[in-house]
């Protein structure tokens, strides 16, 4: 009833089914120190497991097994057992039990009668045919190639893994193209009205066919989706016709004003024709001329055009951060020298910077004369100017006077600090009308009238300390004097002098001219103070009068042994006086020389011979007057 299926795997493998059991068994060589009296090769069960039905027939299939089955049922209604169709299973072989891979009922006629011993299994190992023979019908099985998997696969609509799997084998599959399948995806996926998804599977799909590419935006046209398809459109390899651009960026402009700036920033200004979006563009401002989003992208066509002048005016008039790139990249200094105030009243810091630096495209002058009815923004410029350097811009220094005091007294003085070229008469004059006393003072001072500077401090700012510190950095005992007459009946101005002239002026001096019965405010702090100060001047001094005695005794005792040290002479030195060799033609002979430590020499001959009164002698060349250490004499006799 259940016989039993042999088949052969390989060589050595042969599988067994029978029942509901199968056994794989490879024949193996026995090794020759097991032979003694055995057979020379033995069968040994690699692999047995059961299955869920009875085994009609067995073959094999790469590493995997098809196995015909034979199944019986039982009736829910009747609960008898009954004949099904037969099963062709595919199944994978584990060590101790079997996966299912595929299985399918086979309608044979009969079915119901038949019994295990009707059904065989038979295969073809050339043609990978399996037959299945029953006593009615011969069933003839045949393995899927990719192709059929593809088939039933787009069969089911699953187009995405469709061309997953002709990609994947597209060296084995002979009925499909991948471009086929790919549009039949593109165009399901259009008819679902997944139109973004369609759009991006283009780039994949489509490649570099620039005759699809174009058919499909048509596509896409028809259906109201242009911009579904917009982003992801070639803009490289390959290069569409431009009426296709063209297309998508007028269907933005009448829709979305925001996206067709987007695709003008990144699309490259060669893929479409620039003129007629431009006139598109200038159509749509009649309608809404102040519209910031336009007039920013027409600029920026202007500049893939190299319209530079018009897209320089739309940059200012919008104030866009971008024009000084803008005339930096692109040289356009000649066509801003009217339109300074514009990018001053932009960005006065960046404008100023390029001015400067530009210096020898747009001359100081001109700047100057552009910003007349603007002295804010001239004071600006000039100030950024000096900043730079103090020289270039010396004619204006008396305008920057006015304009200083005008918009930005901080700077005023530091500014007639550093100028050279500023008429002080001039500034004199403005600082009085303003009354700034503290440029004032430093004018004065600067003209030679401290004691009308120092007599403003006093009564107009009322600052001792200012007053000391002036009369510090004059260094005018004329000052000191009347500093001390405006000073001596007030007593806080006392106390600030008796505070700080300690090591300028005697205290005493001021001290004496006190009158008695005043009273000063922290008078005893004061005094220790000044006697403190003077304490500390006295250690100064023992102390410099220390370092100074080590170091003169140091230089000294330098000065002996240098002057103790031998000096070289030769039949190359000569005679100061005389002028011949300083030593003897014949070194037999007896000689007598002077060297001096100036390194003069001279026979003792040539010398004068040295008087009662001056008994030293001293070098003739140098001076007698200054006598330092050449004065020395070193005497050589032989």
């Amino acid at each position: 009833m259940y016989p039993c299926s042999l088949c052969w795997k390989d060589s050595v493998t042969l599988i067994i089914g029978w029942g509901t059991s199968v056994k794989i068994c490879s024949v193996k060589e026995r090794h020759a120190s097991e032979m003694r009296d055995l057979p020379s090769r033995y069968v040994e069960i690699v692999s047995q497991f059961e299955t869920e039905f009875y085994i009609s027939g067995l073959a094999p299939l790469c590493d995997q097994l098809v196995v015909l089955s034979y199944v019986k049922e039982v009736s829910e209604k009747t609960e008898r057992e009954y004949c099904a169709r037969p099963r062709l299973d595919i199944i994978q072989p584990l060590s101790e039990a079997c996966e299912e891979i595929s299985s399918d009922a086979l309608t044979v006629r009969g079915f119901q009668e038949n019994e295990c011993r009707d059904y065989h299994l038979e295969y073809s190992e050339g043609e990978s045919l399996f037959y299945i023979v029953s006593p009615r019908d011969v069933v003839v099985a045949k393995e899927r190639d990719q192709d059929d998997h593809i088939d039933w696969l787009l069969e089911k609509k699953k187009y995405e893994e469709a061309l997953m799997a002709a990609e994947i084998s597209q060296k084995n599959i002979k009925r499909h193209k991948i471009l086929d399948i790919g549009l039949a995806y593109i165009n399901h996926l259009v008819e679902k009205g997944e139109y973004d998804i369609a759009a991006r599977k283009c780039q994949k799909i489509l490649g570099k066919n620039a005759a699809l590419w174009e058919y499909e935006v048509y596509k896409f046209k028809e259906i109201g989706q242009l911009k579904a398809i917009s982003p992801y459109l070639p803009r490289g390899d390959p290069v569409l016709k431009p009426l296709i651009y063209e297309m998508i960026l007028h269907e933005f402009l009448e829709s979305d004003y925001e996206g067709f700036a987007t695709l003008v920033r990144e699309w490259p200004g060669d893929l479409y024709n620039n003129s007629v979006i431009v006139q598109a563009v200038r159509e749509h401002l009649k309608k809404d001329s102040q519209n910031r989003t336009l007039l920013q992208t027409l600029a920026e066509l202007y500049t893939y055009d190299k319209n530079y002048g018009n897209a320089l005016e739309i940059y200012l008039t919008l104030r866009h951060k971008d024009v000084f790139q803008l005339i930096h990249k692109h040289n356009l200094f000649s066509s801003i020298k009217d339109k300074i105030v514009l990018l001053m009243d932009f960005d006065s810091e960046k404008a100023v910077d390029m001015l400067l630096d530009n210096e020898d495209k747009i001359s100081i002058k001109k700047v100057v004369e552009e910003l007349e009815d603007r002295p804010e923004l001239q004071h600006v410029y000039l100030h950024k100017l000096f900043k730079r350097d103090h020289h270039k811009g010396q004619r204006y220094h008396e305008k920057q006077i006015s304009l200083y005091a005008e918009y930005d007294r901080p700077n005023l003085l530091p500014f007639l600090r550093d100028s050279t070229h500023c008429p002080l008469e001039k500034a004199l004059e403005i600082c009085h009308q303003r009354n700034f006393v503290e440029e004032t003072v430093y004018l004065l001072s600067r003209m030679g009238n401290s004691r009308s500077a120092l007599k403003m401090i006093m009564e107009e700012l009322h600052d001792v300390d200012k007053a000391i510190e002036f009369a510090k950095e004059q260094d005018d005992g004329e000052l000191w004097e009347d500093l001390i007459l405006y000073s001596i009946d007030k007593p806080p101005f006392i106390t600030g002098l008796l505070n700080n002239i300690g090591t300028h002026v005697d205290p005493i001096l001021l001290i004496h001219r006190i009158k008695e019965g005043m009273e000063i405010p922290n008078l005893r702090d004061s005094l220790v103070k000044i006697l403190q100060d003077y304490n500390l001047q006295i250690l100064l001094r023992e102390g410099c009068k220390k370092i100074l005695v080590a170091d003169s005794l140091s230089l000294l005792k330098k000065m002996h042994r240098t002057q103790m040290k031998g000096i070289l002479v030769d039949e190359e030195n000569i005679c100061e006086s005389c002028l011949s060799p300083i030593l003897p033609s014949d070194a037999a002979k007896p000689f007598s020389m002077v060297v001096f430590h100036c390194r003069h020499m001279f026979h003792k001959e040539c010398l004068p011979v040295p008087s009662m009164t001056s008994p030293a002698q001293f070098c003739n060349i140098c001076s007698a007057k200054h006598r330092g250490p050449g004065s020395a004499i070193l005497e050589m006799k032989k």
